[in-house]
């Protein structure tokens, strides 16, 4: 990130992700101004910039710090973050340290991405490309989310997702949806299973 015009464009991509995802958005302009999420994932690419150096790992620290007191979001600097994340609403989120998030992913209000266990390592969840993870929803442990999997509002998630895997429910159970059938907002939005 340290050349300016690949940083202008992380930038725009996190503006165009959350105009495309969220149908209240009315303009960029809206979008860079009044959300969040935008806020909170601009700070952590800085942060996380800063954390890659060991002097600067305090400062990076502080700065995430500051944020989550502005936005409600919590991302810890050392975690590792795709391309066009979409934080919703936003308050509440967690993302712990060791987590890894992929491209094109939506986290919903109240979502948490985090550890079961106090000690050091890979502690949090691993989330691949085009996944959803639903308001309320927590994503706890080393465990891996497959592409294009679906986690459920309020659901508890303590086991690995496969691709497309829909996560519902507490503790959360895996229902797979047949690749040939067309997304039903009825049947398979997670969002729908509390």
């Amino acid at each position: 990130m340290s050349d300016p015009q690949h940083l202008l464009a992380t930038l725009r991509e996190d503006l165009d992700a959350a105009r495309r995802r969220d149908p209240a958005a009315r303009s960029l302009l809206e979008v860079a101004l009044a959300y969040p999420g935008v806020h909170a994932v601009w700070t952590y690419r800085l942060a996380h910039h800063m954390w890659r150096t060991p002097s600067l790992r305090l400062p990076a620290r502080l700065l995430s710090q500051f944020v989550r007191a502005l936005t409600g979001i919590e991302i810890h600097p050392g975690a590792r973050l795709g391309r066009r994340l979409f934080i919703d609403h936003g308050m509440g989120v967690v993302i712990g340290e060791t987590a890894e998030v992929g491209n094109d992913v939506v986290l919903f209000h109240g979502s948490t991405l985090g550890g079961k266990s106090m000690r050091h390592g890979k502690r949090h969840p691993t989330l691949g490309d085009n996944v959803v993870v639903g308001a309320g929803a927590k994503v706890l442990g080393p465990v891996w989310i497959g592409d294009g999997a679906q986690i459920g509002a309020n659901a508890v998630v303590i086991h690995d997702v496969p691709p497309n895997g829909i996560a519902v429910g507490v503790p959360a159970k895996i229902r797979l949806r047949p690749t040939t059938a067309p997304f039903d907002a009825e049947i398979d939005d997670p969002a729908i299973y509390i």
